[in-house]
């Protein structure tokens, strides 16, 4: 979505929940910008009644945060996520709002043709990775790592593990016990916000992210592990395992492992990115 730039000269406001690790946009923004109303808080209402009206679920998830308004002050403003955005922008008739609905059906093709065929999404994961000047030795181990990733994910779901909140906190045992940290606190050290974590490992913590769930998902199926508290447990055996090599390595070198690396652009060169 890089691609389309129609908000550039005017504000959208957002909101960034690092507990969630989301970010929400104001509603009322983005059909200011698409509708050119007047009164875009009165067409949102109305919109809004007419999609509720349809039975859209969109709607009906929304929420509210304080945003500053127009005057200063805070006050509560409908929110959506990127998803939710995506979809509401589709219920928008409005000439700006085709180039969204036309990625929109571009990318649902690609989805489609990625599941009938798998390999299509790796060639597309590694044509954008070399687009952002990773090497050809990075690449292979971050898609080799993501196949690690998938057999574990792929475990869990057959062991009665089914919910993302559930996913999300096994990963989060794995990590924290091999890193010693949480993976907020790893993106953090980071300086990263929205981006995904392992696109801006280096080749260590690439490495030893993918031991820790390979000995994960070789723990849990030895001593077949079922259900969420018996993964908690083979996801802290596996963690250690990647833990204690880690260790054994940084005594040998003298070097962290876990680094504040990114692959970010530096700041000067972010800012020109932004205003281009």
């Amino acid at each position: 979505m890089s691609d389309i730039k129609l908000f550039e000269e005017k504000k959208v406001r957002r909101y960034w929940d690092s507990e969630k690790e989301i970010w929400y946009f104001s509603i009322t923004d983005i059909v200011s910008i698409l509708t050119e109303s007047k009164d875009p808080l009165a067409y949102w209402r109305k919109l809004k009644e007419r999609l509720k009206q349809e039975g859209n679920e969109t709607v009906t998830n929304c929420h509210a945060l304080k945003m500053v308004a127009a005057d200063g002050k805070m006050r509560l403003t409908d929110v959506a996520n990127t998803e939710q955005l995506l979809r509401l922008i589709q219920s928008i008739p409005s000439p700006k709002a085709e180039p969204f609905k036309q990625w929109l059906a571009k990318v649902g093709h690609e989805r489609m043709q990625e599941i009938a065929d798998p390999e299509r999404s790796l060639d597309r994961a590694r044509e954008n990775w070399q687009k952002l000047g990773r090497s050809g030795k990075w690449i292979q181990q971050r898609m080799t790592g993501q196949e690690t990733r998938n057999k574990l994910t792929d475990y869990w779901k057959q062991s009665g593990v089914e919910k993302s909140d559930e996913f999300a906190l096994l990963t989060n045992i794995i990590h924290q016990e091999w890193t010693g940290l949480t993976v907020k606190k790893h993106k953090d050290l980071k300086n990263l916000k929205s981006q995904n974590l392992r696109d801006h490992m280096n080749e260590a913590e690439l490495i030893f992210t993918a031991l820790a769930e390979l000995s994960t998902r070789q723990i849990a199926e030895t001593e077949e592990a079922t259900g969420l508290t018996e993964n908690a447990k083979a996801s802290k055996k596996g963690g250690a395992i990647a833990k204690d090599a880690r260790l054994a390595l940084e005594a040998k070198t003298g070097k962290n492992v876990v680094t504040g690396e990114n692959f970010l652009p530096p700041a000067k060169e972010k800012k020109q990115i932004e205003h281009k």
